[in-house]
């Protein structure tokens, strides 16, 4: 039987009937000199930028973003308030297992319908046809914004970090929040200048960020256990009660476990650049297990080693840049300490360049179904630099009005920015859900990763664990409350989904459309990809 007969005979008869096919009548996919073009062309979009990444630099890019160890010691101290170091090890462990479930759940839906428009994408492709226009234009617009506030958080943590180094050799000196804004925006000129600079080596870039994190945590970890002057005993990391959180010990030690989750976000980074890796359907959902599997090979050792080596527990919490002072304490070198914190300092910087990336890519793809007001002129790639020019400013923009919010509360700017990870989860969830709904068997084509049996518990665990989230991460960090110890994260959530339903009504409804599905030739294309990309191998 040809490769043609196979596809035609598993070809899937989606619900969204209006999907008019491609005829591949002549020659078939065979005769095609780019198959992740045709994927491409089977999802609904022609090829519009160069695929620069190979397997290594999107990993580059996808680790780069998530980062696990550097992400986690920016908000470790967090993890010592609700439960010591128990919270911290044992919270890690946990959020690693929720998150690996939920973005394997995910992966699938990558390496079946490779785009850069990723959830948004996957909704309008799975919703039915009455919801799928709203479904896929709420989270197209959750995504951009979740996106946006990443790279956000991405920029503070590189501005207090700095402005954390400086106090630690100069105690007399504590920035204020106007100063911690202009080192943002320095930040965030530094950092997106290698995109323009040099958007054909831009993979270089994120290849470079990979090693110098990848470096920067054996770094760490040698010097640590090298010069680590005395260590608690084993029932030190596994003791209760040392929470001042006010919080219960169960609920405690579920807000870690939240927080924790920071520390495995954005796990969606490779989906975006989808039309710039070869072999997609393969090389995605292998990028964002290989990301999950390194940042806990990395973070989780690492901390563990740390709470082994606090001395002051209070000191650490209370310090205004604990991972300094957790390192301080565990090695009594001052000097060296300085370095190690610059050193996590440029991973912070070199790491901002990939969010972006995606964060401009996300928003050009979401501009070509005319999901953003004035799409015709945020939907051109640029000619030169080949890559969306256009909404790669605009997220840089929407990043400086932002971190404005930093001179009016730094407790509301933080709230948003943690918030984010909720976010990213609502629209890792919400397709997954959609999924099950209509049925898995029938609404998945051929593709490189089929999780099975298994795929049915990543979706049913994605959709009740958003639940869960949603609900504790809306919780006070501590009992009892006071306005500058609030949690802004409902009202924000609430708030921005008023704002994307009211660009629904003035500008989706009437424009927004989604891709134009050729299944058949998504099969076979899939398949096709599969062939030869074994055929190379071999």
């Amino acid at each position: 039987m040809s490769l043609e007969s196979k596809t035609a005979d598993m070809a899937i008869k989606p619900h969204a009937a209006s999907d008019k096919p491609h005829s591949i009548a002549e020659g078939g996919l065979d005769d095609m000199a780019n198959v992740d073009d045709a994927v491409l062309k089977a999802n609904g979009h022609e090829a519009a930028m160069p695929r620069q990444f190979n397997w290594i630099s999107a990993l580059g890019l996808g680790f780069s973003i998530t980062n696990s160890w550097v992400g986690y010691l920016s908000n470790f101290g967090q993890n010592l308030i609700y439960g010591g170091p128990q919270s911290v090890i044992f919270g890690l462990l946990v959020a690693f297992i929720v998150q690996w479930i939920i973005t394997t759940g995910l992966s699938e839906l990558g390496s079946a319908f490779p785009s850069s428009g990723g959830q948004y994408h996957f909704c309008y492709i799975l919703a039915p046809p009455k919801t799928k226009r709203f479904a896929a234009y709420v989270i197209g617009w959750m995504s951009i914004l979740a996106w946006w506030i990443v790279t956000c958080s991405g920029l503070s943590l590189a501005a207090v970090s700095l402005a954390g180094l400086v106090n630690f050799w100069h105690p007399a000196f504590v920035a204020n929040q106007w100063q911690i804004y202009l080192m943002y925006l320095a930040v965030s000129f530094i950092t997106v200048i290698p995109l323009f600079a040099a958007p054909r080596k831009i993979s270089w870039t994120v290849q470079f960020t990979l090693y110098l994190s990848l470096t920067g945590f054996l770094v760490f970890f040698i010097v640590v256990l090298a010069m680590h002057k005395q260590a608690q005993p084993g029932s030190y990391i596994t003791q209760s009660g040392l929470g001042t959180s006010g919080w219960g010990s169960g609920t405690a030690w579920m807000l870690g476990v939240t927080n924790a989750m920071y520390a495995f976000g954005a796990t969606d980074g490779a989906i975006h650049i989808s039309e710039e890796i070869t072999h997609p359907g393969r090389r995605v959902p292998q990028v964002m297990g290989m990301t999950m599997a390194i940042g806990f090979m990395t973070a989780f050792p690492l901390l563990l080693a740390l709470c082994f080596f606090i001395k002051d527990l209070d000191a650490v919490v209370s310090s205004p840049l604990p991972s300094m002072e957790i390192v301080y304490q565990a090695i009594g070198n001052k000097n060296v300490t300085t370095f190690l914190i610059v050193w996590l300092w440029l991973v912070y910087i070199s790491a901002l360049p990939s969010q972006w990336v995606t964060a401009g890519r996300l928003a050009w793809a979401f501009a070509r179904d005319n999901g953003v007001p004035f799409s015709g002129y945020f939907s051109k790639i640029d000619s030169r630099l080949d890559f969306p020019v256009r909404t790669t400013c605009a997220a840089f923009l929407f990043s400086a009005i932002y971190g404005l919010l930093y001179l009016a509360s730094t407790t509301a700017f933080n709230s948003i920015v943690t918030s984010a990870v909720l976010y990213l989860n609502i629209t890792y969830a919400v397709p997954q859900g959609i999924l099950l709904f209509q049925g898995r068997s029938k609404s998945l084509p051929a593709r490189y990763l089929n999780l099975g049996y298994f795929g049915y518990l990543c979706n049913i665990f994605a959709v009740l664990w958003i639940v869960v989230l949603g609900t504790l991460i809306c919780f006070p960090p501590t009992l009892p409350v006071t306005v500058g110890a609030m949690n802004y994260t409902s009202v924000i959530l609430v708030g921005l989904f008023a704002i994307i339903i009211a660009l629904w009504f003035v500008n989706g409804r009437k424009n927004f459309h989604g891709p134009t599905i050729d299944w058949e030739l998504l099969n076979q294309a899939n398949l096709v990809s599969e062939k030869a990309e074994s055929k190379a191998k071999a």
